[in-house]
Order: C-alpha cells, then structure tokens, then sequence
C-alpha cells in the first residue's frame, strides 16, 4: 500500500478575542489603521442597520428578515476586498458584503419589504439579487465565472453561502464545475455554526467544510471569520488568484450567528444561553474596536461620533425606505416572462381590476 496523495487545510487567524495580534508574520493590512478603521465603521454601521431592520419586522414595517449580528467580519472583509468589477452572488445573511460592494442599505430594506425594485441595483449593477433558496445561488455563480473565463474577462464571481449549504447538491455541482474548468469564482462560507436548528456537528461528517473543496480539485481554507484581518486577507488572496488564471479557492469562515436564524425563528428553542454568552466573548466588533484603540487610533470620541453618524445614516434609510410609494399589485407580473402565459395575463389584469375598485 502506498500514499498516493495527502492534504492539508490551513487555518489563519491574526487578531484574537481579546484585540491582540499574533506572533506569526502579518499582512500590511494589521498595521494600516486607517483601512481597519473603514472596516470597522462599516462594521457598526452593519450592526446598526441590522438591529433597526429587526426594529421594523417586529412593527409590520419589513418582512421577515435575517439577522447578521456576529457575522459583521465576513461580509466586511468579503465585500470590501472585492474590485467594481467583480461580481456578488450572496445568500440571504450578507448585508455587510453587499454595503461594501455598493447597494445603498434602502434597497436592502426594499427587498426584504417585499418590494423587487430593491434588487435594481443602482450601484453594481450586476451583483446578483439575494438567493433564498438553499446553495442555488453557487450554481449561478459558476455560471457567471463561465462567462467571465470565456470572455477573457479581468473578474471574479464571489458566491457566499452558509454552513448548511455546503450540504446541498447545487453546491457540489458547483464546485465540482468550478474545478474542473477552472473558473475565476470564490466560494466563501460563513460557518456560524447552525442551519438554522441543525448544528454543525449534525450537518457533515467533515473534520472541516474548507476539505470539500479538495474533492473539486482546488484549495479550501478555513479563516477566524470574528477576524476581519484574517477575512479580508484570505479573499483578497483567493480573488488574486482567480484573476490570475490560477482557478478557484473555498474560503470557510469560522464565526458564529448571534441571533435567531430570521425574525421567524426562536433560537432559544435549541441552543442554550450558556452556549451564546461564550461566543459573544468572540464578537468580531469589539475585538476590532479594542486593536485600534491600544493601537491609538480610536477613542472614545471616536466612538460616540461613529455611533451617531450610523444611526443618523440608518434612519435616513428608513425613511426613505418608508417613503417609497408602494408598487403596483401587477407589478409582481412584469419580470416573470418575455411574454405572459394566458392564465396569468388573467390574473394580472384580475389584480389591476382589483386596485381600480380600490380593494388591494
């Protein structure tokens, strides 16, 4: 019997719990404050949004929606290392990613209001809108860095996905493509540990999810996804990469979802609060924020201005969010089709019928 090959997942991390760097050697990107700074802020305002977005779910003003709280790192370090040009393909749990690439945070509040012009991105215009459906969207990212690689084109898709979604058949689709043919696309899993009630532990025998992508053929790593340093170097490498011709990377972000799955859930049901205090001692917010300030480039001045400038931001959002006349009830019928099957150009002129006789 002999070896015929061996592998080997990495794990990076560069700034721990408690805001201090580590011994081995470190990327620039540890010591520029004024990049870290930016990453924070747009951390906090993250945060911010997210618990005025839950503020308005629970008042009937927004649909159900998907916290991100503990997962701020991933989406920041993500979406801000990626080029104009490169294109997101993001599951449902993404808005830090998305407000680094350029959505405006009142498009995100369309969407999850229900409201489809929230996905008319005005910013990048290509990312693609937010998949609900379990790992579809790595599909559709393999799709995108087809063309991309057939087009001789300078850009990467990045498609970002949760734990449970590595467990799904669309997404070793992917993968597998994505190897085979070599494709400029990034596959970023954040790992928090639970789809939705079904922990880690329940979903995949895998000593790790970064190895999955061994079997595609390509480099899978694993990054403390609560470090944003970590986060941002590693895609920053693996978008390099791809640029480059040198194919894909699987990047699995350990972090920890904080809150419950969406506003229809109640996390309460199956982990404990023993269970959340230990990885609140892990929030990826205050270990930043506690680097910067013993480096010396934040104060508590800082701090308060930053809070007031997010929730000054937010609200402005909101209101504009809240402002926006509703759209027509046959509005849901004109991105359907080239042209509308019989059936439901009846019932779209029925919905029309209905709001002139003013019952919608």
């Amino acid at each position: 019997m002999k070896t015929v090959a061996s592998f080997e997942i990495c794990y990076t991390r560069f700034l721990d719990e408690n805001g201090e760097l580590a011994d081995e050697p470190l990327p620039e990107l540890a010591h520029d404050t004024t990049t870290l700074i930016s990453l924070y802020r747009l951390m906090v305002l993250t945060r911010t949004f997210d618990t005025k977005a839950i503020a308005l779910q629970r008042t009937g003003q927004l649909g159900t929606y998907p916290s991100t709280l503990g997962q701020e790192a991933v989406g920041a370090g993500v979406g801000s290392a990626m080029l104009a040009k490169d294109i997101l393909v993001p599951t449902y749990r993404e808005q830090a990613a998305q407000l680094a690439h350029g959505l405006s945070m009142t498009e995100i509040l369309l969407y999850w209001g229900g409201d489809e012009r929230g996905s008319d991105f005005q910013g990048p215009r290509e990312d693609f809108p937010v998949c609900v459906p379990i790992a579809g969207q790595a599909c559709h990212a393999v799709g995108a860095a087809t063309a991309f690689k057939l087009r001789g084109d300078d850009r990467v898709a990045v498609c970002m996905c949760g734990d449970g979604g590595t467990s799904k058949g669309d997404f070793y689709e992917a993968i597998n493509l994505a190897g085979v043919w070599n494709l400029p696309v990034v596959f970023v899993v954040a790992n928090n540990q639970w789809a939705i009630s079904v922990p880690r532990s329940a979903q995949s025998a895998s000593q790790t999810l970064a190895q999955k992508a061994i079997a595609a053929g390509f480099e899978g790593e694993q990054v403390d996804g609560n470090d944003v340093i970590a986060v941002r170097w590693a895609t920053e490498r693996a978008l390099e990469k791809a640029r480059g011709g040198g194919g894909p990377t699987l990047v699995e972000a350990i972090t920890y979802r904080m809150q419950d799955h969406t506003t229809a859930d109640d996390a309460s049901r199956y982990r404990s609060d023993e269970e959340l205090s230990q990885h609140w001692k892990q929030d990826p917010i205050a270990r930043t924020r506690d680097y910067l300030a013993a480096s010396g480039a934040w104060s508590k001045e800082d701090e308060e201005q930053l809070k007031s400038e997010c929730t000054e931001h937010v609200q402005a959002a909101v209101d504009e969010y809240l402002a926006t006349p509703l759209p027509a009830p046959e509005a849901m019928f004109d991105y359907l089709y080239a042209e509308l099957p019989a059936s439901l150009v009846e019932q779209r002129d029925a919905a029309i019928a209905a709001g002139d006789d003013g019952h919608v």
